[in-house]
């Protein structure tokens, strides 16, 4: 059965890992103690993407405020659609405190695909909060002739080769689910849609500037910057409402005719053997700097909208979101 709706299911339970600050785990790290090093928070795709401006946000908040005292520094690492870094993390890190990632939906889609899947997913991750939810959006060029979502699906249909649809991911991963999405609901072969992937959405979009793509799906808070700048027009987004700001104008998915949405969650996650420290220093942490006034002000200049989730939460959605996950591309024919 297909999921005509792909989005956050509100959760109630509370965080229950009430160790206290001073308390040790089983490899006696205690959280008063941490961090002892500098902290390197990673972004698995290139500049300029979702991943890489949710790290550089989070970095700045939590060291302009103080909230952390030891420099975090962020690195980017791409290859795949978060793939490649993934199977770093979840080997070479396993119990690196001081090393975290940010991540989204691909942790999950990677790990299910049929075609270039990752054998690690959350499951070897420690999930320590989620942040943030976002769009998917459907961008073409200023000048492209493409005037509506419609437009380009009736293109696809004519010709499925004569139009390229381009993302910052793997195939089978978000920006490809995104962008096929709406010819899955209407009646095209998804496999007959022509995508090529990108490392990150700076260079998806930087690809669609250049006339080397047709249209590109991305990350709707990614895309506001080129559309105030007029480099593009954002034909449909993936939300259940209009969103804000510079995409206030631009229809959804189910006003252009397909009735389906795709939610883009993102969160950070400590490496599968984190120290319970660690653990509860990041979820005070977290916890404090999602109410501060320097991390709303990133949200609104990024156009996110804010949606935390502590650690159990966190972990508890993640499972619920899996099953949506296998679903969608059971759907699509792209599950292992």
């Amino acid at each position: 059965m297909w999921m005509k709706k792909f989005a956050p299911i509100a959760l109630v339970a509370t965080l229950t890992l009430g160790l206290a600050a001073c308390s040790s785990d089983d490899g006696g790290v205690k959280a008063s103690e941490y961090p002892k090093n500098n902290i390197t928070l990673v972004a698995p795709s290139g500049a300029g993407g979702g991943w890489d401006l949710t790290a550089r946000a989070i970095a700045k908040t939590l060291n302009d405020t103080k909230l952390v005292e030891k420099p975090i520094t962020v690195e980017n690492k791409p290859g795949g659609g978060g793939a490649v870094y993934m199977a770093e993390f979840a080997t070479k890190e396993v119990k690196n405190d001081h090393v975290l990632m940010v991540k989204s939906p691909p942790i999950l889609i990677n790990n299910n695909k049929a075609e270039g899947n990752s054998p690690y997913g959350y499951k070897d991750t420690t999930p320590l909060a989620q942040l943030t939810r976002d769009y998917g959006a459907i961008v073409v060029k200023n000048d492209s002739k493409f005037e509506s979502l419609q437009d380009v699906l009736d293109a696809i249909k004519a010709d499925p080769k004569a139009v390229t649809l381009a993302g910052g991911s793997a195939p089978g991963s978000m920006d490809h689910l995104v962008g096929v999405l709406p010819a899955h609901e209407a009646g095209i072969d998804p496999k007959s849609v022509k995508y090529v992937s990108y490392d990150g959405g700076g260079e998806a979009v930087a690809a669609l500037l250049g006339g080397n793509a047709d249209v590109i799906a991305t990350d709707a808070s990614t895309i506001a910057t080129y559309v105030k700048s007029g480099d593009v027009r954002v034909l449909a987004v993936s939300s259940s409402e209009r969103l804000e700001g510079e995409l206030a104008e631009v229809p959804t998915f189910k006003e252009s005719g397909i009735d389906a949405e795709f939610t883009i969650w993102r969160g950070i996650f400590g490496p599968k053997e984190m120290s319970e420290g660690a653990v509860t220093y990041w979820s005070e942490k977290l916890e404090k700097m999602t109410e501060t006034d320097e991390w709303k002000a990133e949200l609104e200049r990024n156009g996110w909208a804010s949606e935390y989730r502590n650690s159990e939460d966190f972990t508890a959605y993640l499972e619920e979101q899996d099953e949506v996950i296998v679903e969608l591309l059971t759907a699509l024919g792209m599950q292992k």
